[in-house]
């Protein structure tokens, strides 16, 4: 497995490394090829922020760490896509339990309960819920959003002890998949930063995001 896969199964967690994202999209094309995903759809995209800004003066390659002073961290790449989370607001707001968080720490989706009302949408901080056959308009008035699809952090992988396919080829291991202790330690490792302020932490990780701090 990739070095950024440290473990799989029940309970990981799936989290980027922003400082050794390079926006190549190899996680875009792997999510897609594994999942038979459509070419105007996708389960993760990259986002970046402040293209083509240079960071302040000696943090270029430091983004987390630039936010921590209070500094422009620069062109910053972020692989967005559902990080199950353990507080997950999506699963809180969703009208017809339709969004549920599985006992092994994935957040699942069940499609026959889904009315495609688009709560989930708003209430996610990580624009994770997709809505690939939305009628927008319709959507805002009476639920005709169709049914939400998102990243299943390729569970069916897990079962089998393989990794999530974007983090199997993800060139630089920007996306790091195991449980909230060994991904705070490889990241300590490669003394990058988490980026993501507390607030997003504690919706990823709960309880355990204190082992980021």
């Amino acid at each position: 497995m990739r070095e950024g896969v440290r473990s799989v199964g029940e309970e990981t967690r799936i989290f980027p490394d922003v400082e050794a994202c390079i926006d190549c999209g190899g996680c875009v094309v792997a999510c897609k090829r594994t999942w038979d995903v459509p070419r105007d759809e996708q389960r993760i995209s990259i986002s970046t922020m402040l293209e083509g800004q240079e960071a302040a003066a000696g943090l270029n390659t430091s983004s987390a760490r630039a936010l921590d002073q209070g500094e422009s961290p620069g062109e910053t790449s972020i692989p967005m896509q559902c990080y199950h989370c353990e507080n997950a607001p999506c699963v809180s707001v969703c009208p017809t339990d339709s969004l549920i968080s599985m006992d092994n720490g994935f957040v699942d989706v069940r499609d026959n309960l889904c009315v495609g009302c688009q709560y989930c949408l708003s209430a996610c901080p990580f624009g994770a819920p997709q809505f690939p056959e939305s009628d927008e308009g319709a959507a805002r008035l009476f639920g005709g959003g169709g049914t939400m699809d998102k990243c299943t952090m390729c569970e069916e992988r897990q079962d089998v002890g393989k990794g999530p396919a974007c983090a199997e080829e993800c060139s630089t291991d920007a996306i790091l998949v195991g449980s909230a202790g060994e991904i705070a330690d490889e990241l300590d490792r490669r003394d990058s930063g988490t980026f993501f302020n507390d607030v997003a932490m504690d919706i990823v990780f709960g309880d355990e995001a204190e082992v980021f701090r």
